[in-house]
């Protein structure tokens, strides 16, 4: 029987795109390669190898520790996270639609990879490696199109900041501009920047459509066109290494921790969903579209879609808002964070919202999002409304600070990442889009971050605490 890297490697007309990525890196003069995947946190790992390698690579693939996945990294007891030292290597083989030339260093290429067990290994050998989560988006999605005949088409509000360097080159928690929502002014003022980062979006692939200057300081949202969940998760990732090279170039410093300052917004990543049937390129019918007079209220299928992600909602929010700060996001009232688990039409106060006829903005997420966990999750959520037929009740009108005053009873969803944690460890449905390892990866990791957080002293307690008694 054929292992899942040998069905891999062997995928009908491969090795043609094999052979024409070979001719482009002689005739272009392409000599290095970044051969790259996706660790549990979001962050870009993997290997470099001299272009003209890049047949090995494809057929191949390169070995790297397990513990990769997990960024390397270390508890606060001194364990290894997800993997130890004993642990045998994966095998990133290359998928050949991902090659694409850095616009900024035209002699380097990246591709990412897809993740497999060694193929000698005794339980497994040859098969997916379940904590890469790139992988597991895109076999979760297949099943997801498979049982229902729809996929999801994703779009993300990547909200940065860029902060202001010293004169070592460090970053200062010093935004670049004022904290002026919408001001073209401000906009104006960071346009060296957009200009480079919309110039190498568009020649790795990102459609760029629009942007404007967010009310915190420095704080940009560059927007590109939706598609399939699991491209649009490349784009972000890609998106992010494009400001990253573009603050070395001009001197900044982009920042996608949620919430470096108090007192203005956070930084966000609302993901716009919505269920198609049919291929991007081919048209398809968007099934949250409205189906009866009232153009407010998605179709059957939508609502089905709506109950999923209410009815997981607790768990959800540990995979959209995945640090100990993007909970400062949601303490720091008054910046239309989603604090609470309902959902409306143009309401910004609730966690979903219908931002458009047959569009969903779901709210309760961050910048420092892994982008391929989320959208599993959300997956995963809808695929159970679906099954179960759950009804997420009336759309809430009213702002639901004013619905609350008035009597109704709305449940807030986790508070901080240890209530995040547990109720995603409660909830079977939204585990299942972090399969096998990929939960034990992903709650080592997180779980390590909290109690990091919570046995740290701070210069809050010594300032609140030192003086307390007598």
């Amino acid at each position: 029987m054929a292992t899942d890297i040998e069905r891999f490697i062997e995928a009908e007309g491969r090795q043609e795109q094999v052979t024409e990525i070979q001719r482009r890196i002689e005739a272009e003069g392409i000599q290095y390669l970044y051969c790259q995947f996706v660790s549990v946190t979001g962050r870009i790992m993997g290997k470099g190898i001299p272009a003209k390698h890049f047949g090995t690579i494809a057929n191949k693939g390169f070995q790297l520790v397990y513990g990769s996945t997990a960024n390397l990294f270390v508890d606060r007891h001194g364990r290894y996270i997800g993997y130890g030292p004993e642990s045998r290597e994966l095998v990133g083989v290359a998928e050949t639609e991902t090659f694409c030339k850095l616009p900024w260093d035209p002699k380097t290429a990246r591709v990412f990879c897809t993740l497999f067990r060694g193929r000698e290994e005794e339980v497994d050998g040859g098969m997916f490696l379940t904590s890469d989560c790139r992988g597991n988006l895109r076999r979760i999605h297949n099943a997801f199109e498979e049982k229902f005949g729809l996929h999801l088409r994703a779009g993300t509000e990547p909200e940065m900041m860029w902060l202001k360097a010293d004169a070592d080159g460090k970053p200062t928690v010093e935004g670049m501009t004022k904290p002026n929502c919408y001001h073209i002014d401000q906009f104006a003022e960071l346009q060296p920047l957009i200009h480079r980062v919309v110039e190498y979006s568009e020649a790795m692939g990102l459609d760029m459509i629009q942007g404007d200057h967010e009310d915190a300081p420095g704080q940009l949202e560059l927007n590109f066109n939706f598609d399939r969940a699991e491209l649009t998760a490349d784009r972000l990732t890609t998106y992010r290494q494009i400001c990253k090279q573009v603050g070395r170039e001009l001197g900044a410093f982009p920042c996608f921790m949620p919430k470096p300052f108090m007192g203005v917004s956070a930084n966000g990543c609302h993901h716009n969903i919505s269920l198609w049937t049919g291929e991007p390129d081919g048209g398809g019918e968007n099934k949250f579209m409205p189906e009866g007079d009232n153009p407010r209220i998605p179709g059957a299928i939508g609502m089905k879609a709506i109950g999923g992600i209410m009815e997981h909602l607790g768990a959800l929010t540990c995979l959209g808002s995945p640090t100990v700060n993007s909970y400062r996001r949601l303490w720091d009232t008054g910046f239309w964070a989603p604090v609470f688990a309902d959902w409306g039409f143009q309401n910004r106060t609730t966690a979903l919202r219908i931002s458009a006829p047959g569009r969903f903005e779901y709210r309760s997420v961050d910048s420092a999002v892994n982008p391929y966990l989320s959208f599993a999750g959300l997956l995963k959520a809808m695929e159970d409304g679906l099954d179960r037929n759950l009804d997420p009740g009336p759309p809430e009108e009213r702002n639901i600070y004013e619905a609350m005053e008035e009597g109704k009873e709305v449940k807030k969803i986790p508070m901080n990442l240890g209530e995040a944690l547990d109720a995603l460890r409660a909830d079977e449905v939204v585990k299942s889009a972090l399969p096998n390892e990929m939960f034990k990866v992903f709650e080592h990791y997180k779980r390590d971050e909290w109690e990091r957080f919570m046995h740290t002293v701070t210069d809050w307690d010594v300032e609140e605490y030192l003086d307390i008694l007598p």
